[in-house]
């Protein structure tokens, strides 16, 4: 007898559907053999499951009454909590109830429930600004806990909610997730301390960026455009950011630094409001204020001035250059 499929439901919250774009670039192999590699079923899906009006909300009504089995809920979007606490400002068409209680119900009979991209797990950009909407994440609103669903919210299986955070998430973070949710290889150690999965969140953008040569020796960008580093002028937060884009690349080849634009830091909460443009890097006395995680003010001082001190020529005039002007020398190894 084989083993029964492991039940995912989706759905959208208040966003703009960046998560389900990345998600149907997952390749070799594809969304849905992946998903079918590994027993799970998607129930449904708001954009890509046929099924529509009467036939979506029959399914919800279903599960909550116990006749099918959910073991995955996974949202994507902010949640919206307005008009003054409501949640009318997004309604399940069809159902005059606020997505709000539809997701609340759901999650307390799901196995597990996960927050897919910064939105769903910490209010992302959807909750910038003055938030008019008063956008939350399930678990999350902004760095502190609470959310829409509680601070101390957990699960059936146990776990709080797992948030694969990202904007948009890389696809293989979600199908891995969901995989390692399926064979039942996800333990509460194995998130980090904003929920966010270890696999892929213990790493740094900055691993295998290919500027890291300009990093060392502080060749710095000064616009866009340039080949060097973009931390000291250009606001990246590579050496701050939890992520593996730079390893796991996005489409099988790209990642934010790679295509010459900064990284913001997009798994992070609050991400969405830096305080400064976020292609500006805020200084105190010439020293940027988001230092590389892990690294004391004084070291990243004594090691910035050595660095620049000993920077070849070829990386100086490279780094602010749109091409490379000068290459590496060509040296025969066997005449050293």
């Amino acid at each position: 007898m084989s083993a029964a499929p492991f039940n995912m439901l989706w759905l959208q919250s208040g966003g703009c559907g960046g998560c389900t774009m990345s998600l149907l670039c997952a390749e070799a192999p594809d969304l849905f053999a992946t998903l079918a590699s590994a027993n799970i079923r998607m129930l449904w899906h708001p954009t890509l499951s046929e099924e529509t009006g009467a036939e979506a909300v029959e399914l919800l009504e279903r599960i909550l009454a116990g006749e099918i089995v959910l073991d995955a809920l996974c949202v994507e979007g902010a949640l919206l909590r307005g008009p003054n606490g409501t949640g009318r400002f997004h309604i399940l068409a069809g159902t005059g109830r606020p997505m709000l209680d539809w997701v609340r119900e759901l999650a307390a009979v799901a196995r597990h429930v996960v927050a897919v991209g910064t939105c769903a797990a910490y209010g992302g950009v959807t909750a910038a600004g003055v938030n008019p909407t008063d956008a939350c994440g399930l678990q999350y609103d902004g760095r502190q806990k609470g959310g829409a669903l509680g601070a101390d919210f957990s699960a059936r299986g146990g776990l709080p909610v797992i948030n694969v955070a990202g904007c948009p998430t890389h696809p293989n973070w979600v199908t891995e997730t969901l995989m390692l949710l399926s064979a039942g290889l996800i333990k509460g150690d194995d998130l980090d301390v904003y929920g966010r999965p270890r696999f892929y969140a213990d790493y740094l953008v900055h691993h295998g960026c290919p500027r890291n040569e300009y990093y060392e020796y502080k060749a710095s960008a000064e616009k866009m455009s340039d080949l060097g580093c973009m931390m000291e002028h250009l606001g990246c937060l590579g050496t701050q950011a939890h992520a593996d884009c730079n390893t796991r690349l996005w489409n099988g080849e790209g990642s934010c630094t790679r295509g010459g634009y900064a990284c913001i830091n997009c798994t992070a909460p609050e991400f969405e409001e830096p305080g400064h443009a976020f292609l500006e890097t805020p200084k105190i006395g010439g020293i940027p204020v988001g230092l590389p995680t892990d690294m004391p003010k004084a070291w990243f001082i004594a090691l910035s001035s050595l660095a620049k001190a000993a920077t070849p020529e070829r990386l100086r005039r490279n780094a602010t250059a749109d091409h490379v002007l000068t290459p590496p020398k060509v040296r025969d190894i066997k005449k050293r």
